[in-house]
């Protein structure tokens, strides 16, 4: 059994100061519900863990100025029943109930959801440690081992954003929502605090796959920032193997701004279906100016999906994409105001 030292920070800069004194076996952590899991699993081996829960300020919820400013630190049940969330911003508000389970959203925050590790068995169930390649080679794991999913049981992995070295979709249903409100992530360390496009803060595998998100191992998320626009008519859906405490197999945020009939803008993001939050501009594109039907959501849905590269099981992801986007965009239109 490996020994964890612990240290509870009652400041960014405590956090921060903590975090240098140890390296980077040191994690940050809050909830707790992804990092526990991955170290069970061995994935994570840290020797150090600085709890971040009693920095004040980190959880607030705050929907009166210019922006929506979620603190890190904020629960996700909070964020989602959040009045001035769940009225004007229901997309956000369905992509955090529609995650998880009750009782994992009383815990998980905001901001460690963001940094939701992927669900691929072959990442999270391969023996061997971080130093070892064990019976299921992962380029995520190990750097340079190969992939076991490439050629191996593919069906819940992505078709958009896929490399030679990893097809590991991107699991959370949150940052989805985000990026389909261009969102910007708030980042504390030693040099500060930086502020990063969401659409610049995920990663794409490319040969690199170990390398997931742009924050450095001192960083810690404190803030995200989402802009105000008109977002009522929106929506967060969800296809899932089950109901509830389920993965998406395939997702999609949707927010349009309509004029009558006829879309003025759409905001579109997949989940489930790629390695990162995907932003489907060419299908936003096609949208634009035209009056919404059922048959033009479809068709902008299959543009979504037209640089799909799918494996040997997954290839229905295309089809069902395609239509959860459909789906998507004719119930958000139905919510305008």
């Amino acid at each position: 059994m490996q020994a964890i030292d612990y240290t509870r920070a009652d400041s960014l800069e405590a956090a921060v100061e903590a975090f240098a004194a140890v390296g980077r076996d040191a994690r940050y952590i809050a909830g707790g519900t992804t990092l526990y899991d991955l170290m069970k699993l061995g994935v994570e081996r840290p020797t150090h863990l600085i709890d971040v829960t009693g920095i004040t300020g980190l959880d607030t919820v705050d929907t009166d100025g210019d922006v929506l400013r979620f603190g890190a630190l904020a629960l996700m049940s909070d964020v989602a029943y959040a009045a001035g969330v769940r009225d004007e911003y229901p997309v956000l508000s369905e992509s955090l109930l529609k995650a998880a389970s009750q009782q994992l959203r009383n815990m998980a925050t905001v901001g460690g959801n963001l940094l939701q590790r992927t669900r691929c068995p072959y990442f999270r169930n391969g023996a061997g440690s971080l130093s070892t390649v064990g019976v299921y080679p992962c380029n995520k794991r190990v750097p340079g081992s190969g992939c076991a999913a490439i050629g191996g049981l593919d069906r819940g992995h992505a078709v958009l954003g896929v490399s030679d070295a990893c097809i590991a979709v991107s699991p959370g249903d949150w940052p989805v929502a985000l990026t389909a409100l261009g969102a910007s992530v708030e980042i504390h360390g030693p040099a500060g605090t930086r502020t990063v496009p969401i659409s610049d803060f995920y990663r794409l595998p490319g040969d690199t796959p170990h390398l997931e998100f742009n924050i450095a191992p001192a960083e810690l998320i404190t803030a995200i920032i989402v802009p105000k626009a008109p977002s009522r008519s929106s929506t967060y859906h969800k296809i899932r193997d089950r109901e509830s405490f389920a993965f998406a197999v395939a997702s999609a945020a949707v927010v349009v701004e309509m004029e009558g009939a006829d879309v003025r803008t759409a905001r579109i993001a997949l989940g489930g279906v790629a390695t990162i939050p995907w932003r489907a501009q060419s299908a936003e594109e096609m949208l634009r100016g035209k009056q919404l039907t059922p048959e033009l959501a479809l068709e902008a849905g299959r543009a979504a999906f037209k640089d799909a590269r799918p494996g040997q099981h997954n290839a229905f992801k295309s089809d069902l994409g395609a239509r959860v986007v459909a789906d998507a965009l004719m119930i958000a239109a139905e919510r305008r105001a």
